[in-house]
């Protein structure tokens, strides 16, 4: 016999099969179960599009009167894009519905299990809870704070260097693991470097994949000075659109219309003792529709980052090599703590082998 936590999981397996292409709303998936028998089943797969309990319930038409319900998120109980699931729910007459975790938007937060429950529908909430919010990450974050998610990404030898004392870093990690950093460009809004970066490298910071629908995320360069030279491959926005985030000071007007006339958008934000404001920066790419940056930058940028305590995830991949050197890269640069009682503490969360490198996934530390 299935249990309840069994028709879940294939829930959320439905859901987590739309990551990244349902931006800025939250992945959901739904099944209708009747008789122990999987009566229909549907994810919402792009904003705009039916939510996961239309396509279940198209499925199953009259079979879905006495049914159970299983889905990863509470039904919605406003009009947005599509009409609220919770009055399709009432409507069906379902005998069940089982919510992994409720819906932190503030224009649902519990009215559609209520407006379900008013109904005479029996609701259970909480089946495989920490596995639904884990999935919803980046839009239970963009509800609580109005802010995109925050990954950092990047990749160092077994001794913690992400490069040599001249700056050469490639490669670091085999191929099975730069694929897989593809498949994470894949599902995020946009990727972020300094400029730095682009003066060393200058990449073109695009997805690269060999199948499938590629997503090529947006290009935001943090260039406190506008240093940013016309020829690089950033600018070329066919494939890709630019923002570059630059200071409110010494504004070169001039550069500034030249790279504008060229679709490249330009952020202004203050600066403060650590460089450009990064919390006004994602308040204001926050406006401009961006759910979740992915930070690809050097020790700089991370440290920025890091010290501002703006760092929602943590993607690690650790090749089996060792560099050595004191004046080697490290992931991590600022100023110096003189106490392990400083350190920031993470939790590890997963292990992954991609050929013979490691992925570490880790959290801050809840407090």
């Amino acid at each position: 016999m299935k249990t309840d936590r069994d028709y879940m999981q294939l829930a959320l397996d439905l859901a987590a099969s739309a990551l990244g292409k349902t931006n800025p709303n939250p992945v959901v998936g739904a099944v209708l179960v009747k008789d122990g028998v999987i009566v229909g089943s549907g994810l919402h797969r792009k904003a705009g599009e039916p939510h996961a309990e239309v396509h279940a319930f198209n499925m199953a038409g009259d079979h879905a009167e006495g049914a159970t319900l299983y889905v990863t998120l509470e039904p919605c109980s406003h009009f947005g894009k599509t009409p609220p699931c919770a009055n399709l729910v009432v409507k069906s007459k379902v005998s069940r519905v089982v919510v992994a975790t409720r819906d932190p938007n503030p224009e649902v937060a519990g009215r559609g299990i209520r407006l379900i429950e008013d109904a005479g529908i029996k609701v259970d909430v909480g089946v495989l809870e920490d596995e639904a919010i884990k999935l919803n990450e980046r839009f239970i974050h963009n509800m609580l704070t109005s802010r995109p998610f925050v990954i950092s990404k990047f990749a160092m030898t077994l001794d913690g260097k992400i490069a040599t004392s001249n700056g050469h870093s490639k490669w670091i990690t085999g191929e099975d693991a730069r694929n897989h950093v593809h498949e994470i460009r894949n599902n995020v809004d946009a990727i972020l470097v300094g400029i730095g970066t682009v003066l060393a490298d200058n990449p073109q910071l695009t997805t690269r994949l060999k199948t499938g629908n590629v997503k090529n995320p947006i290009r935001v360069i943090l260039d406190s000075q506008l240093r940013m030279p016309m020829e690089a491959k950033v600018l070329d926005t066919s494939e890709a659109k630019t923002i570059i985030v630059t200071s409110t000071s010494n504004i070169d007007t001039a550069k500034v219309a030249t790279l504008e006339d060229k679709g490249i958008t330009i952020v202004f934000v203050k600066k403060n003792n650590n460089g450009l404001d990064l919390e006004e920066m994602l308040d204001q790419l926050y406006k401009l529709g961006i759910t979740d940056v992915l930070v690809e930058g050097g020790g700089e940028v991370n440290a920025s980052f890091l010290r501002a305590g703006l760092i929602n995830k943590y993607l690690v991949y650790i090749a089996p090599k060792v560099l050595g050197g004191k004046n080697s890269k490290s992931p991590f640069l600022g100023e110096d703590l003189q106490t392990m009682d400083d350190a920031i503490e993470l939790e590890f969360e997963s292990y992954q082998q991609f050929g013979q490198d490691l992925l570490v996934t880790a959290y801050p530390k809840k407090r």
